[in-house]
């Protein structure tokens, strides 16, 4: 026998913050949609959508992030639930929001026509309260990677400490000490080293490192800080 709820229900849905990062031009970027149905019909907003009956609210993150850039085995992580009354026009509505990092060069998306990427600096209006989501998620990026090595997951497999330099400035919008950073690093010893030197550029090539995820892991179970700003 059918239990018959007697008190109105939200509807609830997923929205996925979709951070990519461009190291050859040191761009931070993220995945916007544009609307075609009402409400905010043509405006652009965050990749989304309603969870379905038959799954998890992390299953619906991780379908609606496959749907919009084809992509699987990234890093998503929850970032919070938003659930103001008014948030949409057409019904009670709750949101849990995830956030995703992607690497343009290792992950080469297959977005729909309708998404695109948007420098970080340099965004549209966005319907809903997608803006306040966004800002929740940068905050959420920008205080993680002081103390996670998150950052690698948006570079290429393979990548110069120039690039990974440029990518914390990026994110946490100032300069950093070119010396500092890089003493830090180095002497966590977590890079590893590829033998190898960028190519195709007009400045002196530069050397080519890799991140030592499983050395990573081991350091970790005890309790290694990954500080290197």
């Amino acid at each position: 026998m059918a239990y018959t709820y007697e008190y109105a229900r939200p509807a609830l849905t997923v929205d996925c913050v979709i951070f990519g990062y461009e190291a050859s031009a040191s761009s931070l970027k993220v995945l916007l949609i544009r609307r075609k149905l009402p409400p905010f019909a043509g405006d652009w907003s965050l990749p989304g959508g309603f969870v379905q009956i038959e799954e998890s609210v992390e299953a619906a993150a991780i379908r609606e992030l496959q749907e919009e850039t084809g992509v699987a085995d990234v890093f998503l992580e929850q970032l919070y639930t938003f659930g103001a009354v008014d948030r949409d026009p057409r019904d009670r509505v709750v949101s849990v929001a995830y956030y995703a990092l992607v690497s343009l060069q290792r992950h080469p998306l297959q977005a729909a026509t309708d998404a695109q990427w948007f420098e970080l600096s340099d965004l549209p209006e966005l319907g809903f309260d997608h803006t306040e989501i966004l800002g929740y998620a940068v905050e959420r990026l920008r205080r993680k990677i002081r103390y996670e090595p998150i950052g690698f997951e948006l570079l290429p497999e393979t990548f110069t400490l120039s690039q990974l330099q440029r990518l914390y400035e990026q994110i946490l919008e100032r300069e950093i000490d070119k010396r500092n950073f890089r003493k830090k690093l180095l002497k966590m010893d977590l890079l590893i080293d590829t033998g190898r030197k960028e190519t195709g550029v007009a400045h002196r090539a530069a050397q080519l490192y890799q991140f030592d995820v499983q050395k990573y892991q081991l350091l970790k179970q005890n309790g290694i800080s990954f500080e290197v700003v």
